[in-house]
């Protein structure tokens, strides 16, 4: 059989099984982190890296290669290297060789794929709004094919959405988190007003201050404070 075809059902195989995840919602850094797999897959490249929007900047979220130390933490600005361009005009961006020679091009010294040829740089949308960016990189010149980047700019489009149910679903649970926080250390405070003779805002420093003697979080503090008294309770009642 033809490579081609073989290599033709692999992406739309590919391309099927990231349309069909967009509905399960999995954790904001996994749908990260199998979109690298997914386009490192469709092109085979030496590096592959996800910037994500968030306000007026692109943090990066995910790599190919391992990157602890810029995860996270490296910004760019809607507009400012050729991600931010990418990002701005939602239109891919193409470099065959010298990359760096490009004039939309920033410098990282913390990143050694700066000094990569070849760039491919494809927007992820979401409703016709940037989500953010997944970058391509080859060390050697690279000539991307149009039919490459319609397939990432394809993933691209697909991810966008899922990117952006994943960071709705995480923060949902960020809230929901807050709002079990905010109960538990309610309910401690009350603990402590009643036995100590506190004030709502003594009680609260209290538990802040044992949270901090104890390297424990608020909700950590205010749970084995709830735990110790419903003890006391059941002792009383048996």
């Amino acid at each position: 059989m033809d490579s081609s075809f073989l290599t033709e059902d692999l992406h739309v195989d590919l391309l099927h099984d990231i349309a069909s995840g967009r509905a399960t919602a999995d954790p904001f850094h996994e749908v990260l982190a199998r979109l690298v797999d997914f386009a490192s897959a469709l092109v085979k490249c030496d590096s592959c890296m996800i910037y994500v929007l968030e306000g007026e900047q692109l943090v990066l979220r995910a790599s190919k290669t391992p990157h602890p130390d810029v995860i996270d933490r490296l910004k760019l600005r809607v507009g400012q290297g050729i991600t931010g361009w990418v990002a701005e005009h939602k239109e891919p961006v193409s470099v065959t060789q010298n990359a760096a020679q490009d004039p939309r091009f920033r410098l990282f010294n913390e990143l050694p794929e700066d000094t990569y040829e070849a760039f491919l740089s494809v927007p992820l949308l979401s409703r016709g709004r940037v989500v953010g960016v997944i970058n391509l990189q080859h060390r050697r010149p690279h000539v991307h094919t149009r039919r490459q980047i319609r397939l990432i700019a394809t993933a691209g489009f697909l991810a966008g959405a899922e990117i952006e149910l994943a960071r709705l679903e995480e923060a949902n649970s960020n809230l929901f988190e807050q709002l079990q926080t905010r109960k538990l250390v309610e309910r401690a405070k009350g603990i402590l007003q009643r036995d100590m003779g506190l004030n709502e805002e003594q009680a609260y420093l209290t538990l802040q201050r044992q949270s901090r003697q104890k390297r424990k979080s608020m909700k950590e503090i205010a749970e084995a404070m709830i735990l110790s008294d419903d003890v006391k309770g059941n002792s009383r009642i048996a």
